[in-house]
């Protein structure tokens, strides 16, 4: 086992412990081990970049806490990513599969935002730990992710797949060691990264002839690190770049010198860092000549080669820019955090989505302790959400009145952004102001969508911060994009919660008790969209011993879907109580006659309990699952029929079946079952399957919420569920039941 060499001293959870007492082992060991397997993982597989993501424990989140082969720069956006998130690591985890992307091009066909953010050659393989409490292993939800260099081939070797399911066991391991001893390793307030091996060190006289070497190849020649940061450089090099060696070492290209805070470069030097491929570019420098740089990366870091361009036309002189005495993110790091943010905004389909978007991107990318989003409603200040503040103190900040004049709602009034780099400016512009909040510097950002301030952004720094005009230009232009996102969430929420009032309005409220029948329904909304869906059932008393069950699902997903359920529950209603071949006949006629351009698939079920028989008929709907007592259940087929609103013409044939006591009776429409790229046969023997499994007592109630469940964590429904289950009782069953 190797030796964990050191962690970025800017990560936190720390790798010692008090807690270490109560056990044999110290909880910084637990880290260094965790390290080391991490580590050991990329060796094994020739992996370059490792990432460790552990669940939260009470929220379907994903926390990256550890991170080898990386900067922090790059990692922080990823620190925190939704297990219902188009993640690679989250499908992995709440999947329990392997992921794997081998190229540049399936990266962006399958993960757009990945593809948008990091459009770079490399290889990646996410992979959930195992989590098997007899072993003692790691919590459900923690998951590996780990990339190749672009060089890799499209496929993952056996090899590699071995290496990366031994190296899942080996980290799952030591988390569940860890928490078996009574040191649960949780997620730490930021990812910590690993530092690299570092090379073997050389002998004094070889030490010498390496810089020898250097020094004899023409043009310049520097060292960075993982981070970009320069570690060595020579004079050559120091003096094409026109500053100082001491002006040069321990500093980022782009900060030292202002002519390469540019995009395009340090997009270079990031591209190289994920790719571990050479990559070499051509910039024009201040002192009037082009200069060209090849890039040699490895897991340690980038060699440099900085050699003088001839055969290119003198660039036109650099405008001097004054320096600035506080440091701010690079152009580039900026674009990194916009462009990151904007890809994740454009995913986020509700106000809640945007808020954790944001505030996943924002606090630990812009170094933020803490954030608020407010919007304006009825003259008053709502909070949609908030990150890193006490519920107390943002309840007591809701239904904040538009009149007051603070800091908050500055921004509603005048469209303005406020800065505020310490206590002392925010109490020189508002002197009525309480800090209660514990924070040290403010930026109040208004929202503006459609030309219209909506709301306020609050971002809060735990110590005094200035503010400079780069880092103001980043921090507006952010809240612009959070305010188109939000608006139109806002609307999108607003518009689903009428849909889905108008779906479940015409859906029954409430169904009739039958005596000696057990009945339980359900329906759940498709996984995407707003559109509201035609997807219906019905249960209708036609006596004390006859009831008649409907289920169908109109074509389409809008308000007129909606409006010919409607129709078509109330003709079921109007013809109940005759054959089903008749209701189905009576119902298709009326549809055809009102033209409305929407089939409809629907089965109709007349039962008779005194008589021990049910009368079934379908026009085109998926087939009923049948299970009579102590017996698998099968799928019934019926005689086929048109759909409704086809043919006026149409004739439907009906079936008896016993029903007798102890007969499990389900009705369901395609969303329970069909998934796009499965088949429909099989889908619906899997819930057929899954009904037997089920004790034959067990209440209906619990058994239709397991088959919804199971709907729901499978991959995402594009269509709506209705589902209707029905079981005969004997007069006992009815009478413990209360029916």
């Amino acid at each position: 086992m190797r030796n964990l060499p050191g962690r970025d001293q800017g990560g936190e959870g720390g790798e010692g412990g008090e807690g270490g007492e109560r056990a044999a082992r110290p909880e910084g060991a637990d880290q260094r081990l965790l390290g080391e397997a991490l580590l050991d993982a990329c060796s094994d597989a020739g992996a370059s970049i490792g990432m460790l993501y552990l669940p939260d424990p009470t929220r379907r989140v994903l926390h990256l806490a550890m991170a080898a082969g990386v900067s922090r720069e790059f990692a922080l956006p990823w620190s925190r990513v939704g297990l219902d998130d188009p993640i690679p690591v989250a499908d992995a985890v709440r999947d329990s599969r392997l992921v794997w992307l081998g190229g540049q091009e399936e990266t962006a066909r399958r993960y757009p935002r990945i593809g948008l953010v990091l459009p770079y050659d490399f290889a990646l393989a996410a992979a959930p730990l195992p989590a098997r409490a007899a072993d003692r292993e790691g919590p459900p939800g923690a998951g590996l992710v780990l990339l190749w260099p672009g060089s890799h081939g499209p496929l993952l070797t056996d090899g590699e797949r071995g290496s990366v399911e031994s190296s899942c066991h080996r980290l799952a391991h030591v988390l569940g060691q860890a928490a078996a001893g009574g040191r649960p390793i949780r997620p730490p307030a930021h990812p910590v990264i690993l530092r690299p091996l570092p090379p073997p060190t050389p002998g004094p006289v070889e030490a010498a002839a390496a810089l020898a070497f250097v020094r004899r190849l023409p043009g310049g020649n520097c060292a960075l690190d993982l981070n970009g940061t320069i570690a060595f450089i020579t004079p050559e090099a120091a003096e094409l770049l026109g500053a100082p060696v001491s002006h040069l070492r321990g500093a980022l290209p782009w900060e030292a010198l202002p002519w390469m805070d540019n995009p395009t470069i340090e997009d270079h030097y990031r591209a190289t860092v994920i790719s571990r491929m050479p990559r070499s570019f051509t910039a024009a420098s201040p002192i009037g000549r082009y200069l060209r740089f090849d890039l040699y990366p490895d897991d340690t870091g980038i060699s440099v080669r900085i050699r003088p361009v001839a055969d290119q036309p003198a660039p036109p002189p650099a405008t001097p820019t004054a320096a600035s005495a506080e440091p701010s993110p690079s152009r580039a790091t900026a674009l990194y955090q916009l462009m990151h943010l904007a890809a994740s905004l454009t995913e986020a389909a509700h106000a809640q989505d945007v808020v954790d978007q944001a505030a996943d991107q924002l606090v630990p990318a812009l170094g933020a302790q803490a954030m608020a989003l407010l919007v304006a409603e009825e003259q008053r200040l709502r909070m949609v959400g908030h990150r890193g503040y006490p519920a107390e103190l943002m309840a007591r900040c809701d239904g904040m009145p538009l009149s007051l004049d603070t800091a908050t709602t500055h921004g509603l009034r005048t469209g303005n952004p406020l800065f505020f780099g310490d206590e002392s400016e925010l109490l020189a512009a508002f002197p009525a102001v309480v800090v209660e909040d514990g924070m040290a510097a403010w930026a109040f950002l208004p929202l503006i969508a459609s030309k219209r301030p909506i709301g306020t952004l609050v971002l809060a720094y735990a110590r005094p911060r200035t503010f400079v005009p780069g880092e103001r230009a980043v921090l507006t232009s952010i809240a612009g994009l959070i305010a188109q996102a939000l608006d139109r969430a806002r609307i999108y929420d607003s518009t689903h919660q009428l849909a889905h009032s108008l779906q479940t309005g015409l859906l029954p409220h409430a169904l009739p008790r039958i005596p000696h029948l057990e009945v339980a329904a359900r329906y759940l909304p498709a996984a995407h969209g707003l559109d509201i869906g035609g997807d219906f059932y019905d249960l209708i008393r036609i006596d004390d011993t006859t009831v008649a069950a409907a289920i169908g699902d109109v074509q389409g997903h809008n308000v007129s879907a909606a409006a010919l359920m409607g129709q078509v529950r109330a003709a079921v209603h109007a013809t109940a109580g005759a054959p089903p071949e008749e209701v189905l006949a009576r119902t298709n006629r009326l549809l055809t006659d009102l033209e409305p351009g929407l089939f409809t698939s629907c089965l109709y079920a007349h039962i008779d309990l005194a008589a021990q028989t049910a009368h079934l008929a379908t026009a085109g709907h998926p087939p009923p699952l049948l299970r009579y007592a102590d017996r698998p259940t099968k799928v019934l087929h019926l005689p086929p029929g048109l759909l409704l609103g086809i043919d006026p013409d149409a004739s439907y044939t009906a079936v008896e079946i016993p029903f007798t006591p102890a007969t499990l009776l389900t009705l369901y429409t395609d969303g329970l079952v069909e998934v796009p790229g499965e088949d429909l046969e099989e889908a619906i023997d899997a819930v057929a399957a899954r009904i037997t499994g089920t004790p034959g007592d067990h209440p209906l109630d619990v058994l239709a919420d397991d088959l919804i469940e199971h709907a729901r964590s499978g991959a995402p429904r594009t269509d709506d569920t209705a589902l209707l289950l029905l079981r005969s009782q004997t007069r006992s069953e009815a009478q413990g039941n209360g029916t």
